[in-house]
């Protein structure tokens, strides 16, 4: 996610140069066409099309933008509950007969966000995960297709044991299992917004529109605008294309871009947060790198 309040004009560059080079190579042959064999330039209702397309655009980024928040505040209610279970872990369960349980839940959820992130962004787990972990808690993890879930499982089957030792009793129980209720409940959101595109008209029909009207943009304009054709109709297009690009860059608020949700730095404050509950050393924050939090 880019943190920084000036525009990026490298990033900015690097992703419209393409489109806008051959917009504006459709713009000249346009305009050269026009004055070397001329015609009559149609009268085209521009600001018609122009307000139906915005309004598709608008439809479109909008709802990307929706998830993209979605995500987001799926990621703030993992971050509450994964506080929650390492309170509760550290208030419920007794020392010292119980200490290494409540590092081990604490652990767990800490290695649990890392293979939730390493899942969203279609990648393996880390060692960010692996450290986390016995070799024995990371194989039987490693051996299910989801592997977050089933981390999530092996802390419940803890919480488990512990009521049967007499550690907690039915009631708190019954409250731990409620914050992996919240957990499981946010994993399940976020893998909808993962595994759930946009319908195929909100991509496919404000695309092919937008190019259709960057193509007829010159056409209507060259008689108006003469030799300023090029410059005048790019910038136009751009804006279209600029508004299209946004809800592409919105859509999966998972994809590991520079636009997407900062997953790292959010594991990275549950880390933080559960070790120095349970009195650990904590690594520091995560810092924005060239303006960008990952």
């Amino acid at each position: 996610m880019i943190v920084t309040a000036t525009p990026r004009y490298t990033q900015i560059v690097r992703e419209v140069w393409k489109p806008l080079l051959l917009l504006f190579v459709w713009d000249v042959i346009v305009t050269v066409t026009y004055y070397v064999l001329p015609f009559k330039a149609p009268s085209l209702p521009l600001t018609l099309f122009g307000s139906a397309l915005a309004l598709f655009l608008g439809f479109r980024s909008n709802s990307a933008y929706q998830r993209w928040w979605e995500g987001r505040s799926l990621w703030g209610l993992m971050i509450n509950a994964s506080r929650n279970l390492a309170r509760q872990a550290r208030n419920f369960l007794p020392d010292p007969e119980a200490t290494d349980m409540k590092r081990t839940i604490v652990l767990r959820q800490v290695a649990y966000v890392n293979a939730l992130r390493c899942q969203l962004r279609k990648q393996s787990p880390d060692a960010e995960v692996l450290r986390f972990l016995s070799k024995g808690e990371a194989d039987f993890a490693l051996g299910r297709t989801n592997v977050a879930n089933g981390i999530v499982d092996g802390t419940g089957r803890r919480i488990n044991l512990a009521m049967k030792n007499g550690w907690i009793d039915t009631i708190q129980q019954s409250a731990m299992e409620s914050v992996l209720v919240d957990i499981a409940n946010a994993q399940g959101g976020m893998e909808r917004l993962k595994n759930t595109p946009l319908p195929n008209q909100y991509r496919f029909f404000p695309t092919l529109f937008t190019h259709i009207f960057c193509i007829l943009l010159p056409i209507g304009l060259v008689e108006s605008l003469g030799f300023a054709t090029p410059l005048g109709s790019t910038v136009a297009g751009l804006m279209f294309l600029a508004v299209l690009a946004i809800g592409d860059d919105l859509v999966d608020p998972f994809a590991n871009t520079v636009h997407d949700l900062p997953l790292n730095a959010m594991c990275r404050t549950i880390e933080i947060d559960l070790l120095q509950s349970i009195g650990d050393p904590a690594p520091e924050p995560a810092q924005p790198v060239k303006g960008v939090l990952w």
